[in-house]
């Protein structure tokens, strides 16, 4: 069939009929209670991830359960043990119990899919650059509704909906390209796609019998003579990610020509030229390399280095400092690096809780007084070196009378730095962090450090930009416009009973002091729509009021991506030496900024 570039134009305005039709036009700036489509897609994700790392913990404990049933039944008979045991060890990789799917099972189930009907052009909220950590999270967006399909199209079914009056039915709306066919060409803006269907699905891309013009290819053709574009998703490997690839959407694709012929395989296959639209955003992946961030690979390629080091060589990984704002740049200065609270003369810390009696690491969380603390169970899962579940109003660790080692699940927090970091300077918002590494969700990132006081004995509060006031009674009871947390926890009564007092419930009795003394979250900045939350750990002690303020990622973080959270200032919540209410703007450019810090 002869190309159509006559009929079909290079502009993305081609396409925008179809988009309003699809009531996707004016790209829906905000929802009934004023959020953003930016503002719902992270939340959607957030929910597939919980759901996810919940659907893991019982792959864990499957896996856990099967390895304790083979050592039970290789003591046992031998003719039965050895015929058990592989039954046993088989059953610990079962691929029906892949987590990601269950959650977007659970998802469905819960009415929580983002995009119920599939829709041309871009979607509200993804813009050319958005980056997945697997085809399920696309499929819990909307933006590609299968998880194993690479053609996403909509079906006969459309064809009685008013709005799609006249178009021939099916019609793709989303290819995903991700090297699953040995034809695939792929060279940027010009791609040659391979058909769907007649591959043995076994990884190496083979051909075993021929395609068949229907579902999916028939779609496509259809898309050809229609002139309507697809959205286009690449695959790149990536070890950072579960699924072993990100998907990085690259925008919309015309179909300009498509034709049938012998495959390497020696089998038909369809193959479809498409052509990217003009006016969209720069591609940010190619043929080969995923490259949306060019991490450096050694301090010798930053640019700006004005610090190899800001701590000193405390941490095991260094963290340098970049400045390519001041003239003449200047590093990070005023403060003494530290990995470790320091406790103001005016406070006492209260004595160590009773630890569990487990032993090497803790497995059973029936048995581990721990967990039991967690609502019977570990907050963590193994994956990623421990990976937090979901926020909660206080998470309990193992602590120092308890019997496991430091290898235990449930000390997530108390390892050393596992990302590579790097302190940067921005025209506006002073000094600023960002990972050269990818950091999955739930995955802790610092711990927030500094000179533990008693509020009351804070001088010039207002001039101290470094103070966190640790607030987990105020979370946990929802108090001062804070989100209330609870969870499953069980809060010990003896020191309930010490916390019943108006003013710790007003004003948090204790804060961190990070002016002088800190270490690299004293430079992470605040965002309205941030990518880490503020979690509180006890560990060594069971005083809410003194536990440990830990930052983690609310959202699978790509490279170089800046990391922030949300400072929680109430507006108007700031006074000033001379009695006035004091006013600070947000430069932090989410798209639902609230415009002032406090």
């Amino acid at each position: 069939m002869a190309s159509v570039d006559a009929r079909c134009g290079d502009s993305v305005d081609q396409s925008l009929e179809v988009q309003e039709k699809a009531e996707l036009g004016d790209r829906n700036p905000a929802d009934a209670v004023g959020r953003s489509a930016y503002a719902r897609v992270k939340e959607t994700l957030r929910i597939f991830n919980t759901h996810y790392l919940h659907f893991v913990q019982e792959e864990e404990k499957r896996c856990k359960k099967a390895e304790v049933d083979v050592k039970i039944v290789v003591r046992g008979s031998k003719t039965k043990s050895v015929q058990k045991a592989n039954v046993s060890e088989e059953d610990t990789k079962r691929s029906s119990k892949r987590p990601d799917l269950k959650a977007i099972s659970k998802m469905k189930e819960t009415d929580a899919i983002l995009c119920h009907g599939k829709r041309f052009g871009n979607l509200p909220g993804i813009d050319v650059g958005y980056q997945f950590f697997s085809r399920a999270e696309m499929v819990a967006i909307g933006l590609h509704s299968h998880w194993l399909s690479g053609i996403d199209y909509m079906g006969q079914s459309y064809s009685k909906l008013e709005e799609y009056r006249g178009y021939t039915f099916p019609l793709a709306v989303a290819i995903v390209l991700s090297g699953q066919y040995e034809d695939d060409l792929d060279n940027s803006e010009d791609v040659v796609y391979t058909g769907q269907g007649g591959n043995n699905l076994l990884g190496d891309k083979r051909q075993i019998q021929d395609q068949v013009m229907n579902r999916g290819n028939l779609a496509l053709k259809n898309n050809l003579e229609q002139c309507l574009p697809v959205r286009v998703i690449r695959g790149h490997e990536s070890t950072s990610s579960y699924c072993g690839k990100v998907y990085t959407y690259d925008g919309l694709y015309k179909v300009v020509n498509y034709w049938d012929e012998k495959g390497v395989s020696g089998f038909t296959v369809f193959k479809y030229r498409l052509r990217r639209l003009e006016g969209q955003p720069m591609l940010t992946t190619n043929q080969v390399y995923f490259t949306r961030a060019h991490v450096p690979k050694s301090l010798s390629e930053q640019h700006g280095l004005v610090s190899c080091d800001i701590s000193g060589k405390l941490e095991d990984i260094p963290i340098p400092a970049t400045n390519l704002v001041d003239d003449p740049p200047v590093a990070p200065e005023g403060f003494t690096y530290t990995k470790s609270i320091q406790i103001a003369d005016t406070v006492k810390l209260p004595i160590s809780a009773p630890g569990c009696n487990c032993k090497g690491t803790c497995i059973d969380s029936k048995a581990c007084a721990c967990a039991q603390l967690n609502g019977s169970d570990f907050p963590y899962v193994r994956r990623d070196g421990g990976r937090l579940i979901e926020a909660k109003a206080v998470v309990f660790e193992c602590g120092p009378n308890c019997g496991c080692g430091s290898g235990c699940v449930n000390r997530t927090t108390q390892r050393e730095l596992k990302y590579r970091l790097e302190v940067f300077r921005t025209p506006k918002k002073g000094w600023a962090v960002r990972s050269w590494d990818s950091i999955p969700s739930g995955a802790p990132v610092c711990q927030y450090t500094g000179t533990l006081k008693r509020t009351d004995d804070l001088d010039n509060v207002s001039e101290n930009n470094f103070i966190f006031e640790i607030d987990c009674l105020q979370t946990m009871k929802g108090l001062d416009g804070r989100e209330r947390r609870l969870g499953d926890v069980n809060i010990p009564t003896y020191h309930l009973d010490k916390i019943d007092d108006k003013k710790s419930e007003t004003v948090p009795e204790f804060c961190i002091d990070a002016g002088s003394v800190g270490n690299i979250a004293r430079f992470i900045n605040h965002s309205c729509e941030p990518n880490l939350f503020v979690q509180c750990v006890l560990s060594s002690h069971h005083d809410i009021k003194l536990a440990r303020v830990m930052l983690f990622a609310a959202d699978n973080i790509p490279p170089l991506q800046e990391l922030t959270y949300d400072y929680g200032c109430a507006i108007d919540s700031v006074i000033g030496p001379d009695g006035n209410i004091k006013k600070m703007p947000c430069y932090c450019g989410a798209v639902d900024c609230r415009k002032r810090l406090y």
